[in-house]
């Protein structure tokens, strides 16, 4: 009999061509391929909320302008940058 609260199970049909990124990127990270794809999926779900967090901003002030945009790919960059060396130290 399983212990807590276990997690539900997903099966999932992936391209051959990806199949072996996704296990080497998780045996790199040294995590299993079921924690690197939910990292994945968190990941994509993140951007997806933000993405659609936007469009009603967009919608009222107009578009950002390029300037803006490269100002959050440098943040967005440096915030990644940090998360990463957090985790490596761990």
């Amino acid at each position: 009999m399983p212990r807590g609260d276990p997690s539900p199970k997903l099966a999932i049909t992936v391209d051959p061509e990806i199949h072996e990124d996704i296990v080497n990127a998780a045996a790199r990270e040294g995590v299993s391929v079921s924690a690197w794809m939910t990292s994945a999926a968190r990941e994509a779900l993140r951007r997806r909320a933000g993405l659609a967090a936007i469009r009603p901003w967009e919608k009222e002030h107009g578009r950002f302008s390029r300037e803006e945009m490269d100002e959050a790919r440098r943040g967005v960059t440096a915030q990644l940058r940090a998360t990463r060396r957090i985790r490596r130290s761990a």
